[in-house]
């Protein structure tokens, strides 16, 4: 199962706060142990939100807000997208994890969804599509 593992912000990450070398030292460590388990797919820190946008949506409208945004315990910091057999192994994995930040933090972890997922919905169809597509990105990477 794919999971995605979301760093949460913090008041420091938002303040643009950069790690010290000692977490980044540490934060690499456990990244080439994601790696080398072959559980890490993919894995990146965000700017603070003072340096994103918005889009909201309403019916055919849309509406561009800039950064920063409030409710920081909300927000997202980073993320890595893991290759694990069950959602206790992630949990097991990201209790093994640095505090990604130099205060209190929290990491949300969710299922990605997956075909199946998806029911007869998902038709054969848009299955190709999606394979193709997936294809597509990764001849390009």
């Amino acid at each position: 199962m794919r999971v995605m593992v979301i760093v949460k912000a913090s008041p420091g990450s938002e303040a643009g706060t950069m790690p010290d070398e000692r977490l980044l030292a540490d934060m690499g460590r456990f990244n080439e142990e994601l790696v080398r388990a072959g559980v890490m797919l993919a894995g990146e820190g965000l700017h603070p939100t003072s340096r994103g946008v918005r889009v909201q949506f309403s019916g055919s409208g849309r509406t561009v807000v800039d950064g920063p945004f409030a409710e920081t315990k909300e927000l997202v910091a980073g993320f890595w997208l893991w290759q694990v057999r069950s959602m206790d192994e992630a949990i097991e994995w990201v209790k093994r994890c640095p505090n990604p930040h130099m205060e209190d933090s929290e990491i949300e972890i969710r299922p990605v969804f997956e075909e199946d997922d998806f029911g007869a919905e998902f038709t054969p169809e848009l299955r190709e599509q999606e394979r193709r597509l997936r294809d597509e990105i990764a001849a390009r990477n």
